[in-house]
């Protein structure tokens, strides 16, 4: 028997489908606007690309989506995230169903090199905007009798802790905090969240990534060997977030390292710092 998509099995928890996107004009976030487009959903898509978010409005409208609308400017901004969220949800019959935190960026180095600057904007990005999103969409969710879905896509490396990526874990350990930190304020409301912590998997995260060269080699390298891309992520997230899951470690393998962290802290810190090194010596006589 074919199994039903992600988007049908919350289409059944949620007929009036209608969700709300951020990052959504590239890699992940469209991935995941895509699939709930073929199931009839109204999207709101959140970017600060302009022209990446009409083309992905056009596509999404192709594939089958009730409506999709775009809400262009930076998720950092909280004014605007609210705006947006509520602009939304007024053209919906005054809600909302589904809120998919997605829009990230990425900063590598040592705690000593990275500019303040740098630091700045991915906590603005990567934190606060699941942050903006989150204070807003949930008293909508609440007023709700159907409650709703919060997905927060942290990363595996927010409880990996690899280092000299200290400010991309430090944000992506804050969401998975947030998160964990939100199932307790919503028991009982009838509001999932949940936390998706992936591995790598061929996305456009580093196009914008701010690095060391030999950070910068490292990451692409690890990016382009993975074995998954965004489409497969997004499916694997997505279904495990509609089955009702609060953690979503992902791919498998990292299952087992999110256990390993938990169970022997030292000693994965210490594995963690041998792949790292191991890894950056292959980037290192890797061609340009």
């Amino acid at each position: 028997m074919t199994q039903p998509s992600p988007a049908t099995l919350l289409s059944r928890r949620f007929p009036a489908k209608r969700a709300f996107v951020t990052g959504a004009a590239s890699g992940l976030g469209l991935a995941f606007a895509r699939l709930l487009a073929r199931d009839g959903w109204s999207l709101g898509l959140l970017d600060v690309a302009a022209d990446g978010l009409d083309a992905a409005i056009a596509t999404l409208r192709e594939l089958g989506a009730r409506d999709a609308t775009g809400y262009c400017g930076d998720v950092a901004d909280a004014v605007f995230v609210a705006q947006s969220l509520q602009s939304f949800a007024a053209a919906h019959a005054g809600g909302l169903d589904v809120l998919i935190n997605n829009a990230g960026v990425a900063v590598a180095g040592g705690i000593d090199v990275t500019p303040v600057q740098d630091w700045e904007w991915i906590v603005r990005i990567n934190l606060l905007g699941v942050v903006w999103g989150c204070r807003v969409a949930v008293p909508m969710l609440r007023a709700q009798a159907q409650g709703g879905l919060v997905l927060n896509v942290a990363s595996s490396a927010g409880f990996a802790a690899a280092p000299q990526m200290a400010a991309y874990n430090s944000t992506k350990a804050g969401v998975i905090a947030l998160s964990e930190t939100l199932v307790g304020e919503l028991a009982g409301s009838g509001i999932q969240v949940s936390v998706a912590m992936p591995g790598f998997f061929r996305t456009h995260l580093l196009d914008h990534m701010r690095a060391p060269d030999a950070e910068g080699r490292l990451a692409h390298q690890l990016m382009d060997h993975a074995r998954y891309d965004a489409d497969a992520a997004a499916m694997a997230l997505l279904g495990a977030a509609a089955r009702g899951d609060t953690y979503i470690v992902w791919p498998r393998e990292y299952r087992l390292a999110w256990r390993l962290k938990r169970w022997f802290p030292r000693w994965f810190l210490k594995r963690v710092q041998a792949f790292r090194d191991g890894q950056l010596r292959r980037a290192d006589r890797s061609p340009e």
